[in-house]
């Protein structure tokens, strides 16, 4: 049974930095892919990272150079870590991973950039 937690969201402001956790059940290094999307209010739920099986990263254009997705197979834990974050980034950011059975989804956890 897989299992998602997400931690590390909260207030932050202009300028500033958070690192997200995803603490899995699973080894993270067996899943096909997994990455962080996130949804603000009144908005449709988008894909900011992805990271491949092979190690392989993909971003969504608005946060390049900013966020960094990486994973650490002992801790089986996904990480983001958000720099130089913008109002803009405010949202609830949800972990997800994908195997050969089924798409996962954690709870999320909310990040505020707000002065």
């Amino acid at each position: 049974q897989v299992q998602l937690v997400e931690s590390g969201g909260g207030l932050v402001q202009p300028g500033g930095s958070l690192r997200l956790s995803c603490a899995a059940s699973g080894s993270v290094s067996g899943f096909n892919a997994m990455g962080w999307y996130r949804q603000a209010p009144g908005k449709q739920r988008q894909r900011v990272a992805l990271i491949t099986k092979g190690g392989i990263a993909n971003y969504v254009d608005s946060v390049k150079g900013r966020i960094t997705i990486s994973r650490d197979n002992a801790k089986n834990t996904l990480y983001l870590q958000m720099d130089s974050l913008k109002a803009e980034d405010t949202a609830v950011y949800y972990c997800n991973a994908l195997n050969n059975r089924a798409n996962y989804w954690g709870q999320g956890t909310q990040v505020t950039v707000s002065s």
